[in-house]
């Protein structure tokens, strides 16, 4: 699919430059394109397919002798590293053909000849196929922690981030690009000249993805959707030193749902602070994103931004998760935290998800936490009842003009750091109920009540014995 829908691609660019007069270079020469093997009637098949794409080197279709189609494929070398020679190269080379019997390779040839990527009606069927594929692959994604992204909560994210053309948009972790495809449409719609157009096209999109199957896709997509020399990062994006990634690394925002659930190996925890360090990729992902954010004055007036998605563990959990969260709120400003209910991930998993939105616009005063609430009549989403993103819009209403509500709380950060008398960091607690909701209280468990209860006196006897040193004139 990917070459056929290159190939169409190319097709239609050299319409394009011949009837403006243009030369025209395409990325794949005769007779390695896809017309010259594969749309062929009655072209080539059985062993002589399979050898010509499975050879170093091969027969080829036009009867000459020459390297084999994936060795071809996987030796293109763009201009300077910037066109989609490059791309093509890089998909292809941990692609292997894993099919034996040449004949029925021939059938699936022939039907994927069928589609014609040139046909707008046909391109969104595609992407909806790539939809498809991922909830096939559900089981083995779970294992390692990747759960896509449902379209609605990345549409409602993009949303409120609201990026700019001639902003730097990153997602460490893109998967197969929804982030991405979904900021390429945001930004495509400000575009009013060639410039412009130059802008989004050469310096707004990257993107990093260490998994084969999922890279291929995100160029399908990126490509798919008008951006010409997708710029993904083939390797894991947790690979540097975070003490290495300086000024001219960091980027204006930053979207993404990075793996959790998942561990990392001995080499990677390494390039992170002896005490930051920690198997579980989600907070690996998120040290990287507080990192990779431009500072105010670096080329961005208040500093960069992010919307990260994380589970709800992330917000409670104790050790180094407190420490990363502490340099979050001192270092970051993190204003808000968007509380989705159960079932948004359906089928991968029903372990509830935060939005967390956060700048380098200054340390953290207050959070403000929404949680969006489950149609009426429901415990949860699943997967043949899922989110829609109409579910977003009391949140999107709120958002320019908040109000607490029982669905809207404010906290006030230092709330949230609670160290012992020694200064020590005793916890990092984000995950906040709603005080001002009824409704909160009425189904909490009593013993949740009781503890919160027993807290809140814990603090406000601390409080009472600071000031009570302070007027006895203690030094401490």
């Amino acid at each position: 699919m990917f070459l056929k829908f290159l190939d169409d691609l190319e097709q239609l660019r050299e319409t394009e430059a011949t009837l403006e007069g243009r030369g025209f270079q395409p990325a794949i020469e005769p007779p390695y394109r896809w017309r010259d093997w594969a749309a062929v009637e009655g072209g080539i098949t059985g062993d002589e397919l399979i050898a010509f794409i499975n050879n170093d080197e091969a027969i080829r279709p036009d009867a000459s002798r020459g390297p084999g189609l994936f060795a071809y494929l996987k030796n293109l070398q763009g201009v300077n590293g910037g066109d989609r020679r490059d791309v093509i190269a890089t998909v292809f080379h941990g692609v292997q053909n894993r099919m034996i019997n040449g004949y029925l390779l021939r059938d699936v040839i022939d039907k994927i000849n069928g589609i014609h990527f040139n046909s707008s009606e046909e391109m969104h069927t595609l992407s909806r196929l790539y939809e498809t594929m991922l909830r096939e692959m559900r089981d083995a994604a779970g294992d390692s922690g990747e759960f896509y992204t449902p379209r609605p909560v990345v549409r409602f994210m993009v949303e409120v981030m609201n990026p700019r053309l001639g902003e730097i948009i990153l997602d460490p972790a893109c998967g197969t690009g929804g982030f991405l495809v979904e900021a390429y449409s945001h930004l495509e719609q400000q575009c009013k000249t060639v410039e412009d157009r130059e802008t989004l096209q050469n310096s707004s999109i990257y993107g990093g993805e260490a998994k084969p199957l999922p890279y291929l896709l995100v160029q399908m997509n990126l490509l798919l959707h008008g951006l010409e020399y997708p710029r993904i990062d083939p390797g894991n994006s947790l690979r540097f030193p975070l003490r290495e990634i300086g000024d001219k690394d960091r980027v204006d925002a930053i979207l993404t749902n990075p793996p959790f659930g998942g561990e990392e190996e001995k080499g990677i925890r390494g390039n992170f602070p002896e005490d930051m360090q920690t198997a579980e990729t989600a907070l690996l992902f998120l040290q990287l994103i507080m990192r990779k954010l431009k500072r105010p004055g670096q080329g961005s007036e208040t500093g960069g931004r992010a919307a990260v998605v994380v589970p709800n563990g992330t917000l409670f959990a104790d050790g180094v998760a407190a420490r990363i969260k502490e340099a979050l709120l001192k270092s970051f400003n993190l204003h808000t935290i968007v509380r989705l209910p159960e079932g948004v991930f359906a089928p991968y998993t029903d372990i509830p998800a935060n939005l967390l939105f956060f700048d380098r616009s200054g340390k953290t005063e207050d959070i403000w936490f929404y949680q969006i609430p489950t149609p009426e009549g429901r415990k949860k989403y699943t997967k043949t009842k899922p989110m829609q993103y109409e579910e977003f819009a009391n949140c999107l209403a709120w958002w320019n003009k908040r109000e607490e509500s029982p669905q809207a709380w404010k906290v006030n950060a230092d709330e949230i750091l609670q160290y012992d008398k020694d200064g020590k960091l005793i916890a990092a607690n984000l995950d906040i109920k709603n005080s001002h909701s009824l409704e909160a209280l009425k189904h909490r468990p009593p013993e949740e009540l009781i503890a919160d209860m027993l807290e809140k006196e814990r603090r406000v006897i601390g409080e009472l014995t600071a000031i009570e040193r302070i007027l006895s004139g203690e030094n401490w």
